[in-house]
């Protein structure tokens, strides 16, 4: 089973990143689940999803206590909350976050790649909403979901524009990250 949980503020699409997520891996013919968990539901407040994907059902509901990915799509609760809390040896984190990992004040893990989600979001979708350009970017990371499964998910859960939009902002993040892991794997 692979563990995902996305960490950011209310208004930032974070519990709809969970679902899509959940929705591309069921698309390739897995088992997923999103489950949101949030406190109070108002722009600015910190929210947490998770989403499971694995080969076989999934028999347990509760919140990922050790993520296998952590995805961060507010960079600001760095400071205030450990993100890395409880990933696994090896985990996969990303971050959207304009530049480098050690400018981030991250314990150094090699799987920590960096992709400006908002930018490319505020570019392709004219909102500061990173949810989309991120799970292309996890798509490149962890290689859990092909792209073509999220950007599926994403075309059936938003109209045609918005979509088109959205769609655009994942490939941006996805070539961005996967040229990032390359590089990383050729040095």
């Amino acid at each position: 089973m692979f563990g995902v949980r996305i960490q950011g503020r209310g208004g930032q699409g974070v519990v709809t990143a969970a679902e899509l997520l959940s929705v591309a891996a069921f698309a390739e013919g897995r088992h997923a689940q999103a489950i949101p968990s949030f406190g109070s539901e108002r722009t600015g407040a910190p929210v947490t999803a998770f989403c499971r994907v694995d080969t076989r059902p999934i028999r347990t509901h509760d919140p990922i206590a050790t993520p296998d990915c952590v995805i961060v799509q507010d960079p600001t609760l760095l400071p205030h909350v450990d993100v890395l809390a409880g990933l696994r040896p090896g985990g996969f984190v990303l971050v959207n976050w304009v530049g480098p990992v050690d400018q981030l004040g991250l314990e150094p893990r090699p799987n920590t790649v960096t992709v400006a989600a908002t930018d490319l979001a505020l570019r392709h979708i004219g909102r500061p909403v990173p949810n989309a350009a991120l799970l292309g970017g996890f798509a490149a990371l962890t290689r859990q979901v092909r792209l073509a499964s999220v950007l599926t998910a994403i075309r059936q859960r938003f109209p045609a524009p918005l979509a088109a939009a959205n769609v655009a902002a994942a490939q941006a993040a996805y070539d961005l990250v996967r040229a990032e892991c390359e590089e990383r794997q050729d040095a």
